[in-house]
């Protein structure tokens, strides 16, 4: 494997893209989670399969190379945002309608495009599941830029993203736009589905944000510590599933959610015995006192 892995660049491209995306997604999908948004990860990533669809009608009827499937998806992707940051806006009191309705808009158009596609072909399919052979240099460069927006504005506005995901209403006391924050951080959600799609696939991508963060959330005493956690169990998966689907010939996509699938059943199993292991523990030391 490492051998291919030097002299291939499609599988160079794949992994260093698979460790940047292992890194991203459950960093932002730890936000995510504590907000109780993980649902918002669903609807771009519905959105996005309407972008990657058109973007594949465009080339096939127009031949116009520059409209990739990518980008199109991300743009696609980020419009998905604006637009259900702006729906929340219109519905204040049922702000969590904006969702259903961004991803019943996505899949209605992901199957009108398929529709005039003629149906499924390869490159679709490798969007809807994703692939370790997809990566192009040019994928590459664009998903990294992506990762260091998304590092940095982290990063810049923790404290504000922390606040806002624990306690919205002390947040806006203090001073902190809200809105503004919401707004860019349902843009990076957005780009983050968008650069994870060619690893995981479309119809995977919110499980390699959310699961890793459900594993975490298990062992992890405080919520940097979740993030960390969230991270290993996400390039421990991303990694081993890069290289199942290699060698198996399987969309790598399946085989990561099964393994962080794994991963959080193994951590809910552990913690019960640790917690276990501890009480008897306690009992006993109990009755020594006694």
């Amino acid at each position: 494997m490492l051998a291919n892995l030097l002299e291939f660049e499609f599988l160079r491209n794949t992994f260093l893209t698979g460790i940047i995306i292992g890194i991203i997604a459950p960093l932002l999908g730890a936000f995510i989670v504590v907000r109780r948004l993980s649902l918002i990860a669903d609807a771009l990533s519905h959105v996005t399969l309407a972008g990657i669809a058109f973007g594949l009608l465009m080339e096939k009827k127009t031949g116009i190379l520059w409209i990739t499937p990518f980008y199109s998806g991300l743009g696609f992707s980020v419009i998905g945002a604006i637009l259900i940051e702006r729906l929340r806006r219109v519905y204040t009191a049922f702000q969590e309608l904006a969702i259903p309705i961004i991803l019943s808009g996505g899949v209605g158009l992901s199957v009108i495009f398929i529709s005039i596609a003629n149906g499924f072909n390869t490159d679709l399919y490798n969007y809807l599941f994703g692939s370790v052979s997809a990566v192009s240099r040019n994928d590459l460069f664009s998903i990294i830029v992506i990762a260091v927006i998304v590092c940095a504005v982290i990063f810049l506005f923790y404290k504000e993203l922390f606040l806002l995901s624990f306690d919205e209403e002390h947040a806006e006391v203090t001073g902190i736009h809200a809105k503004r924050i919401h707004f860019i951080f349902i843009l990076l959600t957005a780009l983050v589905i968008a650069a994870s799609i060619r690893i995981v696939g479309v119809l995977l991508v919110s499980a390699l944000m959310t699961l890793p963060v459900a594993a975490s959330i298990r062992i992890a005493k405080g919520f940097k510590q979740t993030i960390i956690y969230a991270i290993i169990f996400g390039e421990v998966a991303v990694i081993l599933g890069l290289i199942s689907g290699y060698y198996l010939e399987i969309p790598p996509g399946g085989t990561i959610v099964v393994l962080l699938i794994f991963l959080l059943i193994a951590t809910i199993i552990g913690k019960k015995i640790t917690q276990s292991l501890l009480n008897r523990k306690h009992q006993s030391h109990g009755e020594v006192l006694k």
